[in-house]
């Protein structure tokens, strides 16, 4: 039977990439997102290659995603690799006027998210005995910049869970991969920027940027190493990229 991959946040950028390149590899795709009509597009799509079963699902409600994942068919709970994708960043003003709200929904999708799917699909994982838990990270996980506050933040969090899952699964043949994008073009700032379509492109005006399929290409190819080989973390950056000096400020006015 073909392998199974179940891919959140999937309407869209890395998740509906990757859905495509699963399918393209012959796999078995679940899909799920918040956009109705989008993700039935994709369904649609995917399914003149291979089966499909899709759901509009928010990654945010803890019952709902544990009730998806309970009620899945029978023939579809082998789970051989779990995308968690769905996630966001929102505002780019200092931590002192950012929105609260904001920081709320970051935490809500990147953070309790990627935890209630987790955890969700894990034991289904574990009893099989086999699987591979890919999280998409950024490299804003790592690397601070100016208005990266909450959402940098929030992907340390999947840095670091990624690294406990490791230690927890240790003796069993469950892999787990973290993937940390750099500067990608997607639909990230437009949703960054509230809609903003113009001050979305001026973040990619001037460069070459990563695109959805690179990072599609790189969370297949670490589910094709053989077995006994565990990818801990890939950090891409499109080579328009690199890190600068730390800031300095000069002439700050002395503290009161």
């Amino acid at each position: 039977m073909a392998k199974t991959v179940l891919i959140t946040g999937a309407s869209s950028g890395f998740g509906e990439a990757c859905a495509h390149h699963f399918a393209a590899a012959g796999w078995r795709i679940i899909i799920c997102a918040r956009r109705k009509p989008r993700i039935e597009a994709l369904a649609k799509k995917l399914s003149a290659q291979t089966d499909v079963l899709a759901e509009v699902l928010d990654v945010t409600q803890r019952q709902a995603v544990a009730q998806f994942v309970e009620q899945l068919p029978n023939d579809w709970r082998s789970i051989d690799v779990l995308v968690n994708n769905a996630g966001l960043a929102l505002g780019l003003d200092p931590a002192q006027q950012a929105n609260l709200d904001d920081w709320d929904t970051m935490v809500d999708t990147n953070i309790k998210g990627l935890n209630y799917m987790t955890r969700a699909v894990l034991p289904l994982m574990v009893t099989q005995n086999r699987g591979h838990i890919i999280n998409i990270g950024s490299i804003a996980g790592s690397y601070a910049y100016p208005g990266g506050n909450a959402y940098g933040a929030t992907k340390a969090y999947v840095q670091q869970f990624s690294r406990n899952l490791r230690a927890d699964l240790i003796g069993r043949p469950i892999r787990v991969t973290n993937v940390e994008p750099g500067l990608a073009e997607t639909e990230f700032s437009v949703v960054r920027f509230q809609g903003d379509v113009e001050k979305a492109q001026a973040v990619y005006s001037g460069t070459h940027p990563l695109f959805a399929d690179d990072i599609a290409r790189t969370v297949v190819w670490a589910t094709q190493q053989p077995p006994h080989v565990n990818i801990n973390s890939i950090e891409v950056m499109p080579t328009c990229q690199a890190w600068g000096p730390l800031a300095v400020a000069k002439d700050m006015p002395e503290p009161e």
